[in-house]
């Protein structure tokens, strides 16, 4: 089974990656293409800016739930801008991925023209959707918007500084969810996302090295990190991880956790939940089972979506 899944990706790698004629497109081709590169499924990612109106115990705030509905369309379109922004920069490289080089744009299933001109009508349209929700979540969504372009260009080859690149893009969903809404995040929320962010940041490029271990022994690197690196990003990934759950933990033994829940020893058990799911991740990725981004992985994956409702429900029966 093994050999099968190498063979075949290995194929991958010397099949023919030049894109489609100009006549194999028509105009139902060119739409879906152009919604696969925005990448909707990852616009998951952007639920994160509804964690500081959970945090704080107002999600049925009709009001206050429109408003964060409002900052998570503003993410999505800047973030499908960047992707599309992502695969014109990378399309090269793109065509000689064993799984990238299906990439709309990389296949050339839709044209590049078309993706160059999206890029500017989505953070347009992003910001016509930001600006009411005031100036200062603008200027995050600004910064967010400048460090995923500058992730693109330049920060995703520098081993570490691409993890933190990543892991501070989650953190800005964040801060942007608390300033819409105008509830500033508590030094315990950041902390907390620091370190679970970066682990998650980990996974995606340990996930790398492990596919290109098992299916190549000519690449060697991957954007800066090598395969000897394995070891390395697996225990900084760890760890990183774990200190999210010790964060967590001392959280729920400050003094500030009996003013949010009536009945707080409820909400260990999303320590104990976290801790177990962490785990489970970086078991997956250790198995080569990863895919290239751990949150989309986790929608997808029943072990992680049983977890992540139970973390749910402990903490809603803690309130």
């Amino acid at each position: 089974m093994r050999s099968t899944s190498s063979e075949t990706l290995g194929s991958a790698f010397t099949a023919d990656p030049r894109p489609p004629l100009a006549h194999d497109r028509t105009a139902a081709t060119v739409v879906l293409a152009a919604i696969e590169s925005v990448r909707p499924h990852q616009w998951l990612k952007n639920l994160l800016v509804f964690v500081p109106l959970a945090a704080a115990h107002r999600i049925a705030d009709l009001g206050l739930l429109l408003t964060v509905v409002r900052a998570f369309a503003a993410f999505s379109l800047c973030a499908s801008a960047v992707y599309l922004a992502n695969d014109l920069h990378d399309i090269a490289a793109d065509r000689a991925h064993p799984h990238k080089r299906f990439r709309a744009i990389a296949s050339g299933r839709l044209p590049r023209w078309l993706a160059m001109t999206l890029v500017p009508v989505l953070v347009v349209t992003a910001g016509i959707v930001a600006w009411p929700l005031g100036p200062w979540f603008c200027i995050v969504l600004a910064i967010y918007l400048s460090l995923m372009v500058g992730y693109t260009w330049r920060l995703k080859a520098i081993i570490l500084l691409d993890a933190f690149a990543l892991a501070t893009g989650y953190a800005l969903r964040v801060i942007a969810g608390s300033l819409a809404i105008s509830i500033s995040p508590s030094a315990w929320l950041l902390a907390f996302c620091i370190f679970l962010f970066f682990s998650l940041a980990l996974i995606k490029r340990y996930a790398e090295l492990t596919l290109l271990e098992a299916h190549t022994g000519e690449i060697t690197h991957a954007r800066g990190y090598r395969i000897e690196d394995q070891a390395f990003i697996l225990i900084l990934g760890i760890v990183c991880g774990a200190l999210s759950v010790l964060v967590l933990a001392l959280y729920m033994g400050s003094s500030t956790i009996g003013h949010s829940y009536s009945r707080s020893q409820l909400i260990w058990l999303t320590c104990v939940l976290l801790l177990y799911w962490i785990s489970h991740m970086w078991l997956i990725a250790h198995r080569g089972r990863m895919t290239d981004d751990p949150l989309v992985f986790a929608v997808k994956d029943r072990v992680s979506l049983v977890l992540i409702a139970l973390m749910g429900v402990s903490a809603w029966l803690a309130v």
